[in-house]
This record gives C-alpha cells, sequence and structure tokens, in this order.
C-alpha cells in the first residue's frame, strides 16, 4: 500500500515527566503489583497517555465500545468466515460495556475471547482441507461480494462452510485462471506442446491455494496473545483518530527503521517460496552480504548460526522468525548454510553492519526536451535517523544536495516528486521549504490546549530561486502536504497532480516503559524473566504512537481531511476512490481552520491559468489519460458494487475489461515520445557505476521516468512556464 502515515517530533519533556508521575501515583493507589497482567499495564499506561497527552480525547462511552467492538472483529475476522452469528452471541453483551472494561483496567472480554478464537482457527483447518478435496465446477452463476462491511456473519455452521467455499473458490478460480494462460502461452509458444486439461489444471489450482491457506493457518495460530491483544488494543486507539496506535516493540524496530532508512544487519531480503522455505530473493548494494560476496539471489537458507554457537534448522520457519535470526548486533557474526541454485551447499559467515536502503533516499535525473533541462527529484519520503543526529541521513539536506547538484547542470526549472510520500520528519519540511523559499513561516502547529506555534525556516535566503513544480497524488500525506501547501500559499510553485491525503495530524512515538513506576517496571521484568528466562532479550512492552497536535496552512487552513488541491489537475485512477483519503476512517479528525500567520508571497506571480489551460488541452488529447480516466470510473464502479464472478466466462469478460485498459497503456509507454531525454546529474555517476547492479537499478530507474506520462505532461508544463 500504499506507506503508513507518520511524523515524528519531540514530545515536551515535562509533559513525559508529568504522564509517569501520574501513572505511578494510580497503580500504587489502584492495584497491587501481584494482580496486575503485562495486558493490564499495557492497556492503563495506554489509556492514560491517551487522556493526558492526547490532542482532542473522545471520552469512553458506549458509541466507542461499540467502534471498537466493531473494529476488532473486523479485523480479526474481515472475511467474516471464522465466526457465526451464532458464535457472536457469546460476546454481544460486551459490545457496549469495553468502555467499562477500560475504565476498570479489566480484560475480561479478551480473555473470553481468545480461547474461542484458537478454537474457532483449529476448526477452520478441517472446513478448508475438507473444501479443497473437492473439484470446483466454474459453469453455475454464483458470485462473491467482496465488500464484506456490507456481508453479515454466516447464521450458523453450514453457512459457515457456504462462505468458505466461496472465498476459497474465489481463489482457485484465479488461479486456475493463471494456470490456464500460462498453458495457452505455452502452446502458442510450442508447435508441439498439448496444453493441460481443465481437470488438471483445476486440481493443481487447489492445491496451490490449500498451501497458501495452511501457511496462512499456522501464522495465524503461532501469534502470540500479546500480538492478538495488540489488534484488540488498536481497536480502542483507533477510536480515537487514526493514527493513534500501540506498538509492540517489534513494531516500533520496524517503525524507526522506516523512518531512518537502515537498519542493522546483512542487506539480504528475503522472500518465502512455493515450498514453505526462506530464499534470498536479492542482495542489497554495499551491504555486508554485497562487499561479502558469496551469498546469491535464489540462495534457500538452510540453518541459521550466532558465530560459534549451534546452528538453527530453518525448516518449516516463517520468514520473520527467520529475519529475527539472521538480524542482529553491528559487529557480531552470523553464519548462514544455504543452498544455492546448482545444489551445492555452504556455509557462509558475514558479520553485521549498518544497511542503508538507498531506494528510501532523495536522488535526482535531468529531463532534457526542446533544448531546456528540466531537474528532477524524486523523494520518497521526509526520512531523519533521530538516533544518529550527527552521521545518519536527513532528508531536509539530501534535498538540499540534490538542488545543488542540479544547479551545477545549470537546470531550467526543477520537478520535485512527492507522489506517494507519505510523510515524516516534521523538522525536515521546515528544513527543506527553506531551500526554496529562504527564511519564513512554514506551518503552524496548534495544540489540545490551544497553543499555536509557527515553525519558521532558518535558511536565511532561497537556495534555488527559479521555476519550481511538485507533483502530488491521493498517496501524497502528512509532511508532503506542509511542504506543497506552504509553496502554494506563497506562490512559489506550481502543484500538479490529483488531490492530496489529508493528514493535518502530529503524532510522537512515546515508549511506555518510560511512564512506569520503578515498582511496576520490576514487576514486568520478574514475568518476562518467568515466561522467557532471559532477561538480556527483554525490550519493553512497547511505545504509544500518540495524536498530539495538529498542523495548519500559513493561511490558517487545516490540511486535516481537505488535503492540497493542485494547482492543476491530472487524471489518477484511484482519485474517485476513498481507500486513499484521511476520509475513509470514521474516526478521523474534523477540519478547521485558525488565523493566517504573516508571511510573504513570492514577488514573482504564477500564471496558473496560462499554465493550466495548456495543460487541459493536452491532458484532452492524450490517449493514456483518457484511459486513465476511464479506468478510474471503472475502479469507482467496481467500488460500489464489488462482486465478483465465479462463472469462469463472467469472471474472463471481467478481467478483459480492465486487461484491455492495461495493454494500451503498455502500448503506448512502448511508443513514448523518443525526444525525451533522461540522463543523471554527472555528481552521480561515480556512485552508480560502482556495481552491476547499481547501474542495472539505475538504467531501469531511467527508462520508468522515460514512460511516466505524469513525468511527461509536468515537464510540459515547466517548458511553458520557462518559455512564457
Amino acid at each position: 500500500m500504499l506507506k503508513f502515515m507518520k511524523n515524528k517530533i519531540l514530545i515536551p519533556s515535562l509533559l513525559l515527566l508529568f504522564i509517569a508521575l501520574i501513572l505511578s501515583f494510580q497503580y500504587g493507589s489502584k492495584k497491587s503489583n501481584a494482580n496486575i497482567s503485562e495486558q493490564n499495564i499495557i492497556m492503563k499506561t495506554v489509556m492514560d497517555i491517551i487522556e493526558l497527552g492526547h490532542y482532542a480525547p473522545r471520552p469512553l462511552n458506549d458509541s466507542i465500545s461499540m467502534n471498537a467492538y466493531d473494529k476488532f472483529f473486523e479485523t480479526i475476522d474481515y472475511e467474516k468466515k471464522y465466526f457465526t452469528a451464532k458464535d457472536l452471541k457469546q460476546f454481544e453483551p460486551y459490545r457496549f460495556q469495553l468502555d467499562d472494561e477500560v475504565r476498570e483496567n479489566s480484560l475480561e472480554f479478551f480473555n473470553k475471547f481468545m480461547p474461542v478464537f484458537r478454537k474457532k482457527l483449529e476448526a477452520s483447518e478441517g472446513i478448508y482441507k475438507d473444501i479443497l478435496s473437492h473439484p470446483f465446477s466454474f459453469d453455475k452463476n454464483d458470485s462473491l461480494n467482496l465488500d464484506y462491511k456490507k456481508t453479515a456473519f454466516p447464521e450458523n455452521d453450514k453457512d459457515q462452510k457456504e462462505r468458505w467455499a466461496t472465498l476459497l473458490k474465489h481463489r482457485v478460480l484465479i488461479k486456475y485462471n493463471d494456470l490456464k494462460e500460462a498453458e495457452d502461452k505455452k502452446a502458442k509458444d510450442s508447435a508441439g506442446y498439448k496444453a493441460r486439461d481443465f481437470a488438471t489444471l483445476e486440481k493443481e489450482a487447489r492445491e496451490s491455494v490449500l498451501k497458501i491457506q495452511e501457511r496462512s493457518t499456522k501464522r495465524f495460530k503461532k501469534f502470540t496473545d500479546n500480538e492478538f491483544f495488540s489488534i484488540y488494543m488498536n481497536s480502542i486507539t483507533g477510536t480515537m483518530d487514526p493514527h493513534t496506535t500501540y506498538m509492540l516493540p517489534s513494531d516500533r524496530k520496524r517503525f524507526d527503521e522506516m523512518m531512518s532508512g537502515g537498519f542493522i544487519g546483512i542487506g539480504a531480503a528475503l522472500q518465502e517460496t512455493d515450498e514453505g522455505k526462506v530464499k534470498i530473493s536479492n542482495i542489497i548494494t554495499g551491504s555486508p552480504a554485497w562487499k561479502n560476496g558469496k551469498l546469491k539471489a535464489e540462495d534457500v537458507i538452510l540453518q541459521v548460526a550466532q558465530g560459534d554457537a549451534l546452528p538453527v534448522d530453518v525448516d518449516g520457519y516463517e520468514i520473520n522468525d527467520v529475519i529475527k535470526l539472521i538480524r542482529g548486533k553491528k559487529g557480531t557474526e552470523v553464519r548462514l548454510t544455504v543452498q544455492h541454485s546448482d545444489g551445492t551447499k555452504e556455509v557462509i559467515s558475514i558479520i553485521r553492519d549498518e544497511v542503508v536502503y538507498e531506494e528510501t533516499f532523495a536522488k535526482s535525473a535531468i529531463v532534457e526536451k526542446e533544448g531546456k533541462k528540466i531537474g528532477y527529484i524524486y523523494l520518497p519520503e521526509f526520512y531523519a535517523d533521530f538516533d544518529n543526529k550527527s552521521t545518519g541521513r536527513r532528508s531536509g539536506k539530501d534535498v538540499d544536495i540534490e538542488v545543488r547538484k542540479l544547479m551545477a547542470e545549470h537546470v531550467d526549472g526543477i520537478v520535485l516528486d512527492l507522489r506517494n510520500n507519505g510523510g515524516g520528519s516534521l523538522i525536515d519540511v521546515v528544513e527543506m521549504a527553506g531551500i526554496f523559499l529562504g527564511k519564513t513561516p512554514v506551518v503552524q502547529v496548534r495544540t489540545s490546549g490551544n497553543n499555536i506555534t509557527p515553525h519558521i525556516s532558518k535558511q536565511a535566503a532561497p537556495v534555488y530561486s527559479g521555476p519550481l513544480t511538485v507533483m502530488i497524488n491521493g498517496r501524497s500525506a502528512s509532511a508532503s502536504e506542509i511542504l506543497a501547501a506552504v509553496l502554494q500559499d506563497c506562490g512559489r510553485a506550481v502543484i500538479v497532480g490529483s488531490n492530496s491525503f489529508g493528514k493535518g495530524t502530529v503524532q510522537n512515538v512515546i515508549p511506555l516503559d518510560q511512564a512506569l513506576d520503578r515498582s511496576v517496571s520490576q514487576k514486568i521484568l520478574e514475568m518476562f524473566n518467568a515466561s522467557k528466562g532471559n532477561e538480556a532479550n527483554y525490550d519493553g512492552i512497547g511505545s504509544l504512537k500518540l495524536t498530539i497536535q495538529k498542523f495548519y496552512r500559513v493561511n490558517g487552513g487545516s490540511t486535516q481531511l481537505k488535503g492540497v488541491k493542485p494547482d492543476i489537475y491530472l487524471p489518477d485512477a484511484y482519485d474517485q476512490l476513498d481507500i486513499y483519503s484521511e476520509k475513509k476512517d470514521p474516526a478521523a479528525l474534523p477540519w478547521d481552520k485558525i488565523s493566517p500567520v504573516n508571511y510573504t508571497k513570492w514577488p514573482e506571480p504564477l500564471q496558473i491559468g496560462y499554465l493550466n489551460m495548456k495543460s487541459e488541452a493536452r491532458v484532452r488529447n492524450n490517449e493514456t489519460f483518457r484511459l486513465i480516466t476511464q479506468t478510474a470510473n471503472r475502479l469507482k464502479k467496481q467500488q460500489e458494487n464489488n462482486v465478483v464472478y465465479l462463472n469462469y466466462n463472467k469472471y474472463l469478460d471481467k478481467l478483459k475489461e480492465g486487461k484491455d485498459i492495461n495493454d494500451k497503456i503498455e502500448a503506448l509507454e512502448k511508443s513514448t515520445d523518443n525526444t525525451i531525454k533522461v540522463i543523471n546529474p554527472s555528481a552521480d555517476l561515480a556512485k552508480i557505476n560502482e556495481s552491476d547492479d547499481s547501474r542495472k537499478k539505475n538504467t531501469e530507474w531511467l527508462d520508468d521516468l522515460k514512460k511516466d506520462v505524469y513525468l511527461g505532461e509536468t515537464t510540459n508544463i515547466m517548458l511553458d512556464w520557462i518559455k512564457s
């Protein structure tokens, strides 16, 4: 998916201290440490922090209880295949009692739910194995509604089996069609090849779906109670707003890695095979595994050992469990026993070190057309390594570097691509705005106490003052919207694309352990030692990503819900859907506005009307954009009536509708205007030529840019601007 929306700023230390003092008093006064469980502590700590620190905490009442209850079952049993309406009757009284349980720090509902769910999970194995042991027929006029919110839970066991049968039939149908297409291609390419018949392919499709379902069930069964509890906890926190979430320690680690763009490991991406084994899918350039040179893509991992310790056989391990074994502290050794694609086996020793995802970081290119040079900067997220402030990568600094590279190439204009950028570091947004605006207010931040603070860039003067466009779409959120909004409000840039996501809130990640009384922390450690027996592996009880502020444009309007409206609209296949919008969640905070702050308009007015008129004329006559609009209409219609046919001929007809459009778009991409040339800045060539892998990735990236119809039209807009 789209990546989850995030923002990280420093929460005032006084607030954290206040929370810790309050919670230590409450734990000491209300409940003996001897009688509390780790989950009780987590729930109480999370809810008290929300009450004390959330921007707009909602009162605990029956409405909150109902929403949390429904959200929990929607997450646990989205397809409504594990529970029947009859099963749910035993839980129905809790639908309006969860708010009372939260106040009383009770887990009665959750503790009653878990054993029932595990039994239902166990029972499901017999159901799907029985169904998949019999052939399916695809000549009936049956169908499946994929909008499960409009689907009721099956009434009884008989209805439940029918639900499973319909779901599995749909998956088998998809797999059968894939196999059939492959067979048809072989028959077309090889004159003597005889395609396998329906019965053979249908059986293979069922066997494949069975393997996938078994792996899925196995993974679900291995979930710990704490992992299920995090789902329950987030059903409650999600009633406050979509971005306040409880994070397990492992979730927090992944969050920090996403923010920093790096982690400690060996730099090998893993993938699960159809046989359930774990193999290497690719090696990250510059990583320890890449420098070692022995580990290859397609190698299957058989064993993992920590230094000289005995190796662990990972046959049957889940991919995340294998990752945990491979990850470790910087400078330590991991030994992998792998089987190469030629069948030979080898033990490979690799020293763990920092691994950097270059794809996470800003990079630039130059588009040459009609004798002009347009600089292009791709920014996938507003990353920042907060744990290594002096040496870690920061998006604000990196974009500054890319801008200066492009200026050294004497570009005539710059395009900043924020499409699909879900946000990130607020500090870097402010710094980045200064590159294009100089010293100016960038965003206003309001706390729950109605304290409003403008954030001002410190850049004395703009680094770059030439023509600037910013590309956005429905997946541009949070920090992306702040930057696009201030550049729009100041008249500094032309915003091109479709309406942005609409996330106008600020979150901070709070480690729960920091809010605990020492005696409570000691109690948790004792419980951990009793169950795990290794204090050295204790990494806390998790964190809370808490919505603490809202941000507002310099003109006073919020980006919350409304997002940023582009100056020049370009059709987007998903623009009519609500899947990429803050509006899709009923718990989203409302839009509002405050007073504007004093800010200065850019001295050179933008000719938006003229540029828009020229662009609209091109878009109307652009076949690719016409097909994208057709796709948008088709997807909107499908969302309103998301029913799929399980009759093979009708399924093919529906599939063909979308495939025909995609084929036409691909054909148009292959006939891309060859007058557009995309090259690298000369400053990047040495790094690109470090390896065959980096050269290959760079070539693919440049080729993709040439085919990008949105970049093509944005380039045309820039040329109109430059020549006007």
